[in-house]
């Protein structure tokens, strides 16, 4: 493969190598004198984050290397949430800022409120979270994890923030949004207490004008934009050869090429990819250090892909299928979860997830009529079949 950035792939992955028996070594980059990876402004808040961030849905107390790998290369933005893996999550990053107090001032570490409704059980999930990862403070702390609806974004929750920030428990303050992003980014761009988001971008959602439309407002507001499910999986896996054999010919692996189509938009502030794995670690490392530009060529290969293939992918526009089907409003988060579970491998994550689904919502998806839904949806996905796949797997 064509070498990646000044450090080249084969170094990149040669040198997770090193040390890997010792993961709580000397994290310092001065020592370890490795390409570090760029880093951009977070909209109006003053600081800069690196462009790539890690995303922590993993068990965090068992794969410490990765906090330390990250860490050598300049991958100083950790994202991680009250819920991830039970816990596990912030409790691998506490295991290692532990071991390593120091290297506390280097982080920019993100938590969510997940599934936190009240102002009282996000500060819950705050101080618990505080407590797991050994920090007096999180950077950036998003108080709505999976924002659909900007009614959330109360006048309560805009006191909470302001108090957690007096507090100096909090630096920042946000939400995530996987479903009716355009919405969402929209009615937060005239607010002036959110300063950072998290929000799916990826090449597909890229052709959604709605969307650009509000990341652009969203950019003028001065809101730093974080972009999330870059890889744009698909809830099926079909033949992917056109695409894969395009971006090997020119130098990246089609999951770099996908990394770097997100931060050609310079509008976005950082890419979070979770990834549990070393290898994959050091290939999105790699792509970012790479000089090489995603040509107006590639961006034609992605929107082909992208329009040929729609009818695989839920595109999180999930107040079509809600308004289509009042009695069961959770049809793109189930589409979400079994996209974890096929596409990512995440199985016990998809299933605890689809878990906290009311169970009387649950006990009837196999009996609700979809053809409204389906009617409505733009991507055309078979929502029945796709809902009575998820219920097989995931119940």
């Amino acid at each position: 493969m064509k070498t990646m950035g000044a450090a080249g792939l084969g170094s990149v992955l040669a040198s997770a190598e090193t040390n890997a028996a010792d993961p709580n070594a000397s994290t310092k980059t001065e020592e370890s004198k490795l390409p570090q990876v760029p880093r951009r402004k977070l909209g109006k808040t003053g600081v800069e984050v690196s462009c790539l961030a890690l995303g922590t849905i993993f068990n965090v107390l068992e794969k410490q290397i990765l906090l330390r790998k990250s860490l050598e290369w300049g991958v100083t933005y950790w994202d991680t949430a009250y819920g991830y893996t039970n816990g596990n999550s912030e409790l691998g990053i506490g295991k290692f800022l532990a071991k390593n107090p120091e290297v506390r001032k280097e982080l920019f570490i993100v938590s969510k409120a997940s599934d936190a409704e009240t102002p009282a059980e996000i500060e819950k999930c705050l101080q618990t979270s505080l407590k797991r990862m050994n920090t007096k403070y999180i950077d950036s702390y998003y108080g709505v994890h999976g924002l659909d609806d900007p009614e959330q974004l109360t006048d309560e929750l805009k006191q909470w923030a302001k108090d957690a920030k007096r507090r100096k428990l909090i630096r920042f303050f946000g939400f995530s949004t996987h479903s009716n992003m355009a919405e969402c980014l929209t009615a937060a761009a005239k607010l002036d207490w959110i300063d950072v988001i998290m929000t799916s971008y990826n090449f597909r959602l890229m052709q959604k004008p709605e969307l650009q439309a509000a990341i652009e407002a969203f950019h003028k507001a001065g809101i730093g934009l974080i972009a999330m499910k870059t890889q744009a999986k698909k809830i099926r896996t079909k033949d992917d050869k056109k695409l894969t054999e395009h971006f090997l010919k020119r130098g990246f692996t089609e999951g770099q090429a996908k990394v770097k189509a997100v931060l050609e938009d310079e509008r976005i502030s950082a890419a979070c990819v979770g990834r549990d794995n070393l290898e994959h670690l050091m290939l999105n490392i790699a792509a970012v250090l790479d000089k090489t530009k995603i040509t107006q060529r590639d961006m034609e290969v992605f929107k082909k892909y992208a329009l040929e293939t729609c009818g695989d992918y839920c595109a999180g526009c999930g107040h079509i299928c809600n308004s289509a089907l009042p009695d069961a409003p959770y049809v793109s988060d189930i589409m979400r979860y079994l996209m974890y579970c096929n596409s990512y491998g995440e199985q016990e994550e998809a299933r605890e997830l689809f878990a906290q689904i009311p169970g009387n919502v649950r006990n009837k998806l196999l009996s609700i009529d979809y053809s409204p839904a389906e009617a409505r949806c733009p991507q055309h996905l078979p929502i029945g079949k796709l809902v009575a796949e998820a219920v097989s797997k995931l119940a």
